[in-house]
């Protein structure tokens, strides 16, 4: 969330669209240079321009020639440095702060001349440094300014043109994302989570290894009674020692960490408060689209789509004869099944509501998902040659995150849950590490296991999701309304909800989908990825093109009705739902929205239904429309709501 100071910002930007071309120079301006450029977020800055340009409240050609204009001085202000002062430079504060990325300025430049400055506006940390570099060579100003001007522009443009893209069709994002939109952002961020933990961590150690390992074999030898225990793990004859020294202070270091987490979870004898805010986050995001995304994703943790890659990777073990790691493959599934299961036995801990029995602390499928791609990545990294032993912790960590955040979503666990579960998997995977590290030292051609692991897994996956997805909806389908109201109030008041209902109907709904249908409605399918993505098909007639579905806690329409408009391209729609309040005497009761839609075509791609807001208090069609739910026969009771 940005804080208070960019969203003044990005307001004045918009109230002030001239003034604020110095505002979008000074930015681009500061973001060219060293150490500043790293404090100012011109990223999210210049996105929030772009979005102003897109919806019209800013010029968008003045707003890149600002933008370039404030990149192209920052970048000559860099080169004049460089120039001014030459190898001297290195002895600046400004670049003394940052001796790697100086030199990595200066490879760059050495490489690829006047393209290093074009690609080194485009690359980050990097930026600031290159021109300076050029300026130091005493490159050529003929040769320096066509490039950096060229650079600047292109940068401009580049980096204004997704907001400026988001903001031309708003009205298509608001359309087809709305809670998804929130939703992709939230599993984007988990997995960006994921990766940088597992990277940069991987990172660290690899960059510490030698040191540790160092400082572990001089603490032996002043501790001999305790260093014998280092001293059995690390062997410095052996070349497995330092990745082994790694292993086991990470096993202390989360066994520590899951042990306080677990301990003051237990102690408090519930979920904590962010469980429940998080809880009520997800369940607020809750959308029919994102279900079936997330019911899809969540299948990744399931027996079938572990069970199967697992049982190949076990085949193959065994008929090449790998005897050790078969037996440490097994033992990690076994013990870590047995570890989650028995913990959930024991920890009685209260599930979420939108939770089914059987689902506890720890998450089964997260620390599952753990262990056996962790364990995999245990087996196959040391045959990988140098920085690409990273890939298989990153994906493990891919899979773990997806798992995770789609269970999340479901309200499958609380996030406690999940947090318990990743941090025993990694414990039991360390330990598991360090043991099969130890007693093996063969190596083995492990591009076919990787093959036969990760090719099932995909392949189970794609087949299973599918398949699984309305089971798991139904199991995760949000608790019924919990407010009950006497019959008498609900005729009176009606219902006391801060959602506005053109229609509240008691009675059958089969009555009154007859109804509907008589008075000319007919019911639309749900708009499912498949028709959705049909959006894209221009060919397709307005009277096939669906309406896209919206949730009324966490739910979606009940059914969702449509009759065409008074012109080709306009349309009526009634969303009806189950009511958020029950009724003291059990009838049903229903609440709908009546909407007027018209057909827009958006950024030549795609078409949709977008409302038309309400021009008057009440529209006569809604009291048409809530007279012909009234008859004789089991009568529908009606009320109308004023907006």
């Amino acid at each position: 969330m940005h804080s208070a100071w960019f969203d003044n910002t990005v307001a004045w930007i918009g109230a002030h669209p001239q003034a604020a071309g110095l505002l979008v120079f000074l930015v681009a301006f500061c973001d060219a240079l060293a150490v500043v450029g790293i404090v100012v977020p011109a990223l999210p800055l210049l996105f929030a321009v772009g979005a102003l340009i897109g919806l019209g409240h800013i010029n968008g050609p003045y707003a890149v020639v600002c933008a370039a204009a404030g990149a192209f001085a920052g970048d000559a202000l860099s080169y004049w440095i460089g120039r001014r002062w030459g190898p001297a430079m290195r002895d600046l504060w400004l670049f003394k702060r940052y001796p790697a990325l100086l030199e990595r300025g200066e490879t760059l430049f050495r490489r690829h001349g006047s393209k290093g400055i074009v690609t080194a506006r485009f690359i980050g940390a990097v930026r600031p440094f290159v021109p300076a570099v050029a300026g130091m060579l005493h490159m050529p100003l003929r040769r320096y300014v066509p490039a950096s001007a060229f650079a600047a522009l292109a940068w401009a443009g580049a980096f204004l043109a997704p907001g400026w893209i988001f903001g031309a069709s708003y009205d298509a994002v608001a359309a087809v994302a709305d809670k998804l939109a929130l939703v992709l952002l939230g599993l984007f961020a988990a997995l960006a989570l994921a990766w940088a933990l597992v990277l940069y961590t991987w990172r660290w150690f690899a960059n510490h290894a030698d040191n540790l390992l160092a400082r572990a074999l001089r603490w032996t030898r002043a501790h001999p009674r305790l260093g014998r225990y280092t001293a059995a793990v690390i062997d410095p004859r052996r070349p497995e020692s330092a990745s082994l020294l790694l292993l086991a202070v990470c096993l202390f270091a989360v066994a520590w960490l899951w042990a306080w987490f677990s301990a003051s979870l237990l102690l408090r004898g519930g979920p904590s408060l962010l469980d429940h805010e998080v809880h009520a986050f997800m369940f607020a995001l809750r959308n029919p689209l994102a279900d079936r995304l997330m019911a899809a994703m969540a299948a990744i943790g399931s027996a079938p789509v572990l069970g199967v890659p697992a049982l190949a990777a076990m085949a193959w073990l065994l008929w090449r004869k790998r005897w050790m790691a078969a037996i440490h493959w097994a033992a990690a599934i076994a013990v870590g099944l047995l570890l989650t299961t028995g913990l959930d036995a024991v920890a009685d801990m209260p599930r979420p509501p939108t939770a089914v029995a059987g689902f506890g602390f720890p998450s089964v499928a997260v620390t599952m998902t753990t262990v056996v791609f962790g364990f995999f990545a245990v087996l196959i990294a040391r045959e990988l040659p140098g920085r690409q032993r990273v890939w298989p912790y990153l994906l493990a960590g891919i899979a773990t995150a997806l798992v995770g955040f789609a269970r999340l979503y479901l309200g499958a666990h609380w996030l406690s849950d999940l947090t318990g579960g990743v941090l025993l998997g990694v414990v039991w995977l360390l330990v598991l590490g360090i043991a099969y590290r130890r007693r093996s030292a063969r190596s083995f051609w492990m591009r076919p296991l990787a093959w036969t692991f990760y090719g099932s897994f995909v392949l189970v996956a794609l087949w299973h999701a599918p398949r699984s997805m309305d089971g798991l909806l139904a199991r995760f389908e949000p608790p019924p309304p919990s407010r009950v109201i006497a019959d008498a109030q609900w005729e009176v008041r009606g219902i006391d909800d801060p959602h506005h209902f053109d229609l509240q109907v008691r009675g059958d709904l089969a009555l009154l989908r007859r109804r509907l249908e008589a008075a000319g409605w007919r019911a639309q399918p749900a708009a499912d990825w498949t028709r959705v993505i049909g959006l894209l098909d221009e060919d397709t007639p307005l009277a096939r093109q669906p309406v896209l579905p919206v949730a009324l806690d966490a739910r979606p329409e009940t059914l969702l009705l449509r009759r065409p408009g008074t012109r080709p391209d306009t349309l009526e729609v009634l969303r009806i739902w189950q009511a958020p309040v029950r009724l003291a005497s059990g009838t049903p009761l229903w609440v709908a929205r009546h909407e007027r839609m018209q057909a827009r075509r958006h950024l030549d791609l795609l078409t949709l239904w977008l409302p038309v807001p309400h021009t008057h208090a009440l529209p006569d069609d809604v009291r048409v429309l809530a007279a012909s739910l009234r008859g004789p026969d089991a009568p529908l009771q009606v009320r109308l709501d004023p907006p």
